[in-house]
């Protein structure tokens, strides 16, 4: 999987914990329910992605209404294990904390928008330092906050990984020092917190990330990269009215095959206005129900064992050999060996335009 997934989006997971921590702070939904990715649907719905601009505006809200570090806290509590899906499970599950966090940081894009925000490992003999790279567009104290409550997060997650207190050898934060910050020496169970550092960062003893993770059970690891991968490859995201459109499109082809009035019901607006919105946008109904059909026969391909009768069947077919037609225009070659590729992002099987 690519590092950079389905950029300047963030995953639901993440949105509904900033979300949580704005109603613990008393923030009028009002401000922040009209946002893109704040619909029921899309937001209590793992699939969706919506834009990495709801979790910012809604992150600078809880900065107004409280003190920087105080959010940072308050976001670090809320997340438990599991509250941000698959790459918890990477961290505690994996052989060492060490290798859990390495596999955090090549799956970050499920949590975050990889293009604005890094997580970069440093082991240096017997110290191993995580530090964590914001470069989004967000107000300075919202900034502040993001950056701690990732090494909050890091942390957290070790913690629960090893199964025992780990206090952290040095805290850097790319922030002026604040009035006051006994909410950061709760957070990181230090006062060994350095302020105005180039980089975000948290330093360990190696020790502490290799002894080996309680529990572990072998071959998760692999099972659960996997997984994160089908997760990335299966995401909608949110980013503008077409989005929106396509995750509407997306849940009527779930429901048995796409109706233009149904999905113009959805969005409440007439046939004709959803028709011409799609003109607008450059493109048109039957080619978005089209894409559509070639990613939900690529999804069962790859992801289940189903004869191509059944693929056809469920994907709207009159029969396999309509199917075959339609894969050999898409990708140039058979259902048969675009499951055996096994990767529907291939180079090689890219859709044709």
């Amino acid at each position: 999987m690519v590092s950079h997934a389905h950029p300047g989006t963030t995953s639901s997971a993440l949105t509904r914990l900033n979300v949580t921590a704005a109603r613990l702070l008393g923030i009028p939904p009002t401000g922040y329910a009209h946002l893109l990715g704040m619909a029921p649907e899309h937001l209590n719905d793992d699939l969706y992605r919506p834009p990495a601009l709801t979790s910012i505006r809604i992150a600078e809200l809880a900065t107004v209404h409280a003190p920087w570090p105080e959010v940072a806290l308050l976001l670090a509590r809320q997340s438990d294990v599991g509250s941000l899906g698959v790459w918890d499970y990477l961290i505690t599950s994996a052989p060492t904390p060490l290798e859990g966090i390495r596999d955090a940081a090549a799956y970050l894009a499920t949590v975050l928008d990889t293009t604005t925000d890094d997580l970069r490992i440093t082991e240096d003999g017997s110290r191993v330092t995580l530090s964590h790279l914001n470069r989004g567009d967000l107000a300075h104290e919202a900034a502040c906050a993001v950056r701690a409550c990732a090494l909050g997060l890091y942390l957290r997650r070790l913690r629960e990984a090893a199964q025992r207190p780990l206090v952290p050898l040095h805290v850097a934060l790319a922030t002026d020092a604040p009035r006051r910050y006994d909410a950061l020496i709760e957070l990181y169970g230090t006062r060994a917190i350095e302020f105005g550092a180039p980089v975000s960062s948290i330093t360990f003893r190696s020790a502490d990330l290799t002894a080996p993770t309680p529990h572990a059970q072998p071959g998760l690891s692999a099972v659960l990269r996997r997984h994160a991968d089908q997760s990335l490859a299966a995401a909608v995201p949110l980013r503008d009215w077409l989005d929106l459109f396509r995750s509407a499109l997306v849940s009527v082809q779930d429901e048995g095959g796409p109706a233009l009035s149904t999905v113009a019901r959805r969005m409440a607006v007439s046939p004709r206005t959803l028709q011409r919105r799609l003109d607008e946008h450059g493109t048109t109904w039957s080619a978005e129900v089209e894409a559509v059909r070639r990613d939900h026969v690529a999804r069962l391909l790859h992801t289940t064992a189903l004869s191509v009768d059944a693929v056809a069947a469920r994907s709207g077919y009159a029969d396999a050999r309509a199917l075959r037609r339609a894969v050999r225009r898409w990708y140039g070659t058979t259902p048969a060996a675009l499951r055996r590729a096994g990767d529907p992002q291939a180079e090689a099987l890219e859709p044709a335009r």
